[in-house]
């Protein structure tokens, strides 16, 4: 399954994702964003798509700011899913 992309619109909601991701023990990789995203933010965050549940967990329950969650459709075409 391929890899889902949270996309933010600033750096400091991006690494408090990092922060509280990491704790939530959800294996993640911190990559610029692709640039067919438009965000205000140039670091999004890679995530296995089994942990989609754990990561709107954290999410939802921080009230943690993204511009979105995406997944990659084909090279260079991304699909929002929430």
């Amino acid at each position: 399954m391929e890899p889902l992309l949270i996309a933010f619109d600033s750096t400091q909601q991006a690494l408090r994702a990092e922060m509280l991701l990491e704790y939530a023990d959800v294996e993640i990789d911190i990559r610029p964003t692709p640039k067919e995203i438009t965000a205000g933010c140039a670091l999004s965050i890679e995530f296995p798509a089994e942990e989609l549940d754990t990561v709107r967990n954290v999410i939802d329950g921080e009230k943690v700011e993204i511009r979105g969650l995406f997944r990659q459709l084909e090279p260079g075409r991304y699909e929002q899913i929430r």
